[in-house]
């Protein structure tokens, strides 16, 4: 298929900022009201009633723009046309666990891949009122102001952020090790509990550096363009072209990024540490 013109990404991204604000609008009206928080199957993966209803807002909205599209959502999955060329990415709730405590880090996250490329982003967190929008070549912006990344030239200098997956009880592929390593090398490293508030963190200049392993797409499709147009750069950890399914992602301001990846690929396993 040809690319995409401007025109049409002007579209997409306003249909995206469209569901993500309706998306909002249904998280703000639970807030501090859930009766009820249920887990998925893992310790700690939690669900609720706002993240149902807010992921079928969205879905609303997408299917009456495009009903030909694939959407990959995480509550309800893939749905429509594989073959489409088109893929919305969709997390209605990024940040369930932070949300169910009130504790106001979470966002809508809607990302669309053309091709398998990350092309268009919205990210609205309502507790904060900030809409975080990027399109390919048309720029990013937060509440409709240009973003760029920061100007950080060395890892000593930067603040990083990072997360753990759901399954990092079970599993020893988790980053506890490089969350320590990086923290002696840096002015520190935080954790949010929101993928795609990360990356937006990381595109206005907040942050400098982002890496995070055990994601799905709905989680960093948006954040990515986001990073991109803001300047950032986006790859897999050892600096090879990003692989949207492989669940490891590296994002930074690019000054540190050739530094970033080094140390990542160099942390000794946890069981090494005294």
């Amino acid at each position: 298929m040809s690319e995409p013109t401007s025109e049409q990404l002007h579209i997409f991204l306003d249909i995206a900022t469209e569901a993500a604000l309706a998306a909002g609008a249904i998280l703000q009206s639970y807030w501090g009201h859930l009766e009820a928080v249920e887990e998925k199957g893992r310790p700690g993966d939690l669900v609720t009633v706002a993240d149902k209803e807010a992921e079928a807002a969205i879905l609303k909205v997408l299917k009456r723009h495009f009903p030909e599209h694939s959407i990959l959502a995480e509550e309800s999955g893939q749905q429509g046309d594989k073959e489409s060329d088109y893929l919305w990415a969709i997390d209605p709730l990024d940040g369930t666990t932070n949300y169910a405590h009130q504790y106001p880090i979470a966002a809508t996250s809607i990302g669309l891949l053309i091709s398998g490329k990350p092309q268009v982003g919205a990210i609205y967190n309502p507790f904060r009122d900030e809409l975080f929008r990027a399109a390919k070549g048309l720029g990013a912006t937060r509440n409709r102001r240009p973003i760029q990344v920061s100007q950080t030239p060395e890892l000593s200098k930067s603040l990083l952020v990072s997360g753990f997956a759901y399954d990092r009880r079970e599993t020893s592929d988790n980053n506890y090790a490089e969350f320590c390593h990086l923290t002696h090398l840096t002015q520190g490293v935080r954790r949010s509990g929101s993928a795609s508030l990360d990356l937006s963190d990381v595109a206005c200049g907040r942050l400098d550096g982002y890496w995070e392993r055990g994601l799905s797409p709905w989680d960093v499709v948006a954040g990515i363009i986001l990073v991109e147009e803001a300047g950032g750069k986006v790859t897999a950890y050892d600096g090879s072209p990003l692989l949207i399914d492989s669940g490891r992602i590296l994002a930074t301001n690019g000054q540190i990024h050739d530094q970033l990846s080094t140390e990542l690929l160099q942390v000794p396993p946890l069981s090494s540490w005294q």
